[in-house]
């Protein structure tokens, strides 16, 4: 029997043969969630200038002093300056600017007194400005100004290589005067599923048949790594069909080729056959639960992996072994996935010591992580990962975790906290 792989070898000897993808320059706006290649040093300030965080009246601060309802002070007002305004405007001594938010802060100003605090609150804003305005309140220097470069400096280093951009991120671009960008291109995946069993949605169900899913788990899988997928359909169990699928991969080749089933020691598993007689076959059994018969190797010169057939097993071994790749090939800075410490509420067998991965639900509870089990843990389980939030994770050798124990969970919701 051949010997299992431990887990990180396997995942080394994947790795080590895939190369960051090269850059490309993108717009802006087309850049959600892609990786950026370059890091960016802002090209101004942010706020370029001083302006009114509030809709209110510009003053110097000194000639509010003592201002209050029962005694207020009033300004004539000498300046309208609403957003957008480009010119230099002058604050006489002596008076007020009517100002909105955004605008830029008149030079002589040193504060803003919000609309509220005066006796225009309850006047339309959108007329002619009155002559005078009472303050009921006094102002401090700096009250409601955004001074210029208080958010970002000119030069200062914004985002950096290797992150992911959010949709924040853009927007901060986007406020930089900054129309494009260099990002990692895409690692591409071909994938597809074997089996005489499996089916398409929509296509009729009858005795001994499945519906495919691990082609739609294990493609959202890919593209939410970042990579762009290419489906080759689902091929039979037999070599022909078998090599004609992974021929159509080659009219476009991808970085990678995955499939799932077809690799195990079933009398009907012809994918490793095929791969082995027109390539070669690195490895294919690992040291893990679930997920033992992952395959790597590569398919006339294209890198492959071959992952289990059970939906389960398919999803775990696309976690640990396909997402790495996208991960490195995207540039992005972590190649590991989100781990925590939690504390089992469940206790955890693995008899046979592989490096085991059970689906748990963490919950917050006194300020402390806790997990349980989803239910039955059986490969071709779906439902139970549906349900989970977390895969815990048991060491190679460890056989037994007891409740209260603490573990390392890879955490799957992006929501978790």
């Amino acid at each position: 029997m051949t010997e299992l792989l431990p887990v990180r070898e396997a995942q080394d000897k994947i790795l080590e043969i895939f190369q960051l993808r090269q850059p490309e320059v993108c717009k802006v706006e087309l850049a959600y969630h892609r990786i950026l290649a370059e890091n960016i040093t802002s090209p101004i300030a942010l706020p370029p200038f001083n302006n009114s965080s509030m809709d209110g009246y510009a003053v110097r601060s000194e000639e509010t002093r003592d201002a209050s309802p029962a005694s207020p002070v009033t300004l004539p007002v000498s300046l309208d300056i609403p957003a957008g305004y480009t010119q230099q405007g002058v604050l006489a001594k002596g008076t007020t600017a009517r100002i909105l938010t955004g605008a830029p802060i008149p030079e002589g100003a040193d504060a803003v007194i919000p609309v509220e605090d005066t006796d225009q609150y309850k006047r339309p804003q959108t007329g002619p400005m009155q002559f005078t305005v009472s303050f009921f309140k006094s102002a401090k220097p700096g009250d409601n100004l955004r001074r210029a470069g208080e958010d970002v400096q000119l030069g200062q280093l914004v985002l950096e290589r290797g992150r992911r951009l959010q949709p924040q991120d853009i927007g901060l671009l986007v406020s930089l005067g900054i129309c494009e960008v260099k990002i990692n291109q895409k690692a591409r995946i071909a994938l597809f599923s074997s089996g005489d069993e499996l089916l398409l949605p929509g296509e009729h169900m009858s005795p001994g048949k499945i519906y495919d899913s691990n082609t739609y788990v294990l493609t959202g899988l890919f593209e939410d790594a970042g990579a762009e997928v290419t489906h080759l359909g689902i091929a039979k169990d037999n070599p022909e069909s078998v090599k004609n699928t992974l021929d159509q991969a080659l009219k476009n080749p991808p970085d990678l080729i995955v499939s799932s089933a077809g690799v195990s020691v079933g009398a009907f598993d012809y994918v490793r056959e095929v791969i082995e007689a027109n390539g070669r076959l690195s490895f294919w059994r690992v040291n893990m639960r679930p997920g033992k018969p992952v395959a790597f190797g590569n398919y006339k010169n294209i890198p492959f992996i071959g992952l289990p057939g059970n939906p389960v097993s398919a999803y775990i071994g696309a976690q640990v072994f396909v997402l790495p790749i996208i991960r490195k090939m995207s540039g992005l800075a972590h190649l590991d996935q989100r781990c925590m410490q939690v504390t089992l509420l469940d206790p955890l067998e693995s008899p046979d010591g592989r490096e085991s991965y059970f689906r748990g639900v963490i919950k917050k509870e006194d300020g402390i992580y806790k997990a349980s089990l989803t239910g039955h843990q059986g490969s071709g389980n779906l439902f139970s990962l549906v349900k989970a939030n977390c895969l815990l994770v048991v060491p190679a050798g460890v056989k037994r975790i007891a409740a209260g124990d603490t573990i390392n969970a890879w955490v799957l919701d992006t929501e978790l906290d």
